[in-house]
């Protein structure tokens, strides 16, 4: 006769042992790999972007195209990473631009640790952005970037906010050049073919905003009524206001290669 007795059931769970199972996201993170170590959580897109944001003023479409579509399509990583390092990220779909910021700490006793350094723009630089930003708000073709400033406009327009006893042209027309030079560097100005003319950066709508360029407009009108120069003790060595109510522009301050770009 045959055995017909049922042969022992085993009922033993098998369980993957947990330090060899890989989860979905360790997978796909994986594969963002891009030289030996890399435990990096965004892909190169993203973090050439992301390297953008941290060395320009701003990005935008027409500056950094492919960086501004890894922006849109990867905002909420890109603002984590920035919020890491106490920074926050602003994006303006409108005008096609996105830059950073200081986090300001809510803490009175404990302030966060900065990556920028917040310089204000000098007097002559001030006069320049709220003249590029009423060119902007007086001219209504479409598309960004579209107002082109000559040198000698804005040389003529600073001139005008000159005090009276001001006897040093040469010296006054420097501090504009330097101007000039510095708002190409941020790009707010952009190069074209002709070293004496420019595009004005939409990005300076975002900069100054209407409430902004009136409050500074009309404080610039003051300043200049006041003459400054018969007061010396009232300026830097340079020339420019120090008192407590000077509400100049703040700028950011970020290491970048980039020169400006030029258009034809």
């Amino acid at each position: 006769m045959s055995d017909t007795t049922p042969a022992p059931v085993d009922e033993t769970v098998t369980v993957d042992d947990p330090t060899t199972v890989t989860h979905d996201d360790e997978r796909d993170e994986s594969s963002f790999a891009l030289f030996e170590g890399d435990e990096g959580r965004l892909d190169d897109r993203q973090r050439r972007a992301l390297v953008a944001l941290l060395r320009n003023s701003y990005v935008s479409a027409r500056t950094h195209a492919d960086e501004w579509r890894a922006v849109l399509d990867a905002e909420y990583q890109l603002r984590s990473r920035l919020n890491d390092l106490f920074l926050e990220l602003h994006v303006d779909r409108d005008r096609e631009v996105a830059w950073k910021r200081q986090a300001r700490s809510e803490s009175q006793r404990r302030g966060f640790p900065t990556l920028l350094r917040d310089v204000p723009y000098t007097r002559e630089e001030t006069i320049v952005l709220v003249y590029l930003r009423m060119r902007l708000r007086a001219d209504t073709r479409p598309g960004p970037d579209q107002v082109v400033v000559d040198r000698s406009e804005i040389l003529g327009h600073v001139a005008g906010f000159r005090p009276a006893t001001a006897t040093d042209r040469t010296r006054d027309e420097g501090r504009v050049a330097k101007a000039i030079e510095r708002l190409v560097t941020a790009r707010v100005l952009i190069k074209t073919s002709d070293p004496d003319r420019f595009r004005v950066a939409s990005v300076v709508e975002v900069l100054l905003p209407l409430e902004r360029l009136l409050e500074l407009d009309t404080w610039l009108r003051t300043t200049t009524a006041q003459d400054h120069a018969t007061t010396p003790d009232a300026t830097t060595t340079e020339g420019d206001p120090i008192d407590g109510d000077d509400p100049r522009l703040q700028a950011d301050e970020t290491d970048t290669d980039d020169e400006g770009e030029t258009d034809a």
